[in-house]
């Protein structure tokens, strides 16, 4: 299916590895226009050359997130550039994964800068250039955590179920006047690893590990847990996920508006 995204310009917040890294290349694959917004400089030159060799062009802008100044002038880097912004997909994420009485109050406001303020900012910068265009798709990555609660993962779960009720707030806002749609999508455990499904410890191409970070199970045992716990009986990849946004972020889906996709072997079905 051609999903029209070819010359469209794309932001992709932490683009440089994991989920981001998929969703960056299937962009590219497209022939897609992309602005990846990651802080790890080194990891987004690399995804930013490895996608630049696939298709469309790629150009790379240090970004953290959670300081509205180093966003709103990524964006303006991105008009400078592109002249216009089609799609922004909010992927970055991060989890402390600890109990909630152990989490420190900084830890806690760690967790709220980059996973609800991020994307806000995200969204407010990108926002007044869709307005004038009466155009855009918003696509913010949000976590099953967010959907049915998870232990280990309070503050986190709390910020993606707010990720989904601000998307579908602003649907509602913007829909009928400007024509601008706002999806989530959900994924379960999802390995990091290139190829899709296979996981690599100390992978120069994987970047961070945090998923695999509880010291009281190994990376086996966790990965069996949840081959046991999802219907489909496997974990899914960062191209399970792409495959989602890349849709949802088309004009293939230009009837979907305020939606939330869970993208992970059926651990949740709301």
């Amino acid at each position: 299916m051609d999903l029209g995204l070819a010359g469209k310009t794309v932001i992709i917040t932490g683009g440089g590895s994991n989920i981001g890294r998929g969703i960056t290349l299937g962009f590219a694959k497209e022939g897609s226009n992309i602005v990846m917004a990651e802080i790890d400089e080194s990891q987004g030159q690399k995804v930013a050359e490895r996608a630049n060799a696939i298709g469309g062009k790629t150009i790379f802008v240090k970004t953290d997130i959670s300081q509205r100044d180093q966003v709103e002038a990524m964006v303006k880097k991105a008009l400078d550039e592109f002249k216009q912004i089609d799609v922004l997909v909010n992927n970055v994420g991060w989890n402390g994964g600890s109990p909630f009485m152990d989490k420190s109050i900084e830890e806690s406001e760690k967790e709220v800068a980059i996973n609800l303020w991020g994307p806000v900012n995200c969204i407010r910068a990108v926002l007044p250039h869709m307005i004038e265009r009466k155009y855009g798709a918003i696509v913010s990555i949000g976590s099953d955590a967010g959907r049915v609660g998870e232990s280990l993962s309070t503050v986190y779960a709390a910020c993606k179920g707010g990720i989904i009720a601000l998307s579908k707030s602003i649907a509602r806002e913007l829909g009928r006047r400007y024509g601008i749609r706002l999806n989530v999508v959900c994924p379960g455990l999802t390995l990091p690893g290139d190829p899709p499904g296979h996981y690599e410890p100390g992978s120069e191409e994987v970047g961070e590990k945090s998923m695999w970070s509880y010291p009281w199970y190994s990376e086996e045992k966790i990965q069996d847990i949840i081959k046991k716990a999802y219907p489909l009986g496997k974990i899914g990849s960062p191209e399970d996920l792409a495959n989602a946004v890349l849709f949802l972020a088309s004009d293939r889906a230009g009837h979907i508006t305020g939606q939330t996709l869970s993208v992970s072997g059926g651990y949740s079905m709301i």
